[in-house]
């Protein structure tokens, strides 16, 4: 067993037995962590299997091969939760943006244990923006489902259309992550950039109506 399934043993015991505990909208919270650390652990064993069958290079496949599935195996779960549960719309749109938290979370915490904290500054914003990006494409996602929500049709073309979208944003990110030097700080910041605009604006827009 790797290191990435035993952190993941570790991280998902505890929210798992919260899941047990609790009840309501807390407990669906803790669902979609969970979801999406799951979605994070499967994304790894099928980019890593997709790269070997195709004899992608691991540089190579890090933006030809991992974007759209870590994307699509990101959203199945938020998929399954609205076909099955048909959930109101605010539901399903907060639990895109939590599944890609706990997708997050787990990359970071193998990340950071695969190479060490010698490099602290570099790791710090390695992990904000690899955090940041991931909810970046959750947002895209969820604001597919809260727009084009009432036209079922329209929902799922458009929503794929954003899934399309969220997948060369997260390729764009990981072709940045991989450099060194000045590239490497622009692009991990582009995503902290764009989330604090969108809050920055939200805030404002609140202001407006109140």
């Amino acid at each position: 067993m790797s290191y990435m399934e035993n952190i993941y043993i570790c991280l998902a015991a505890p929210l798992l037995m919260a899941v047990l505990c609790l009840r309501g909208n807390v407990r669906r919270t803790f669902l979609f962590l969970l979801s999406g650390m799951t979605a994070c652990l499967l994304s790894a064993f099928v980019s890593s299997f997709l790269a070997g069958i195709t004899g992608t290079e691991l540089k190579d496949a890090v933006y030809e091969i991992v974007p759209a599935v870590e994307e699509f195996i990101k959203f199945s779960p938020v998929l399954f939760y609205i076909l099955v549960f048909l959930p109101e719309k605010r539901h399903a749109i907060s639990g895109a943006l939590v599944v890609a938290v706990g997708f997050a979370t787990l990359e970071n915490v193998c990340f950071l244990t695969e190479q060490g904290t010698s490099e602290l500054l570099r790791l710090l914003l390695r992990g904000f923006g690899t955090g940041a990006m991931h909810v970046v494409c959750g947002m895209i996602v969820a604001t597919g489902l809260y727009f084009l929500w009432d036209q079922t049709w329209l929902r799922l073309l458009g929503t794929f259309a954003l899934l399309c979208l969220a997948i060369t944003f997260h390729a764009i990110f990981n072709i940045f992550a991989v450099q060194t030097g000045i590239v490497f700080w622009v692009g991990s910041s582009i995503p902290l950039v764009l989330i604090l605009t969108g809050w920055l604006l939200l805030r404002k827009r609140i202001s407006i109506t109140e």
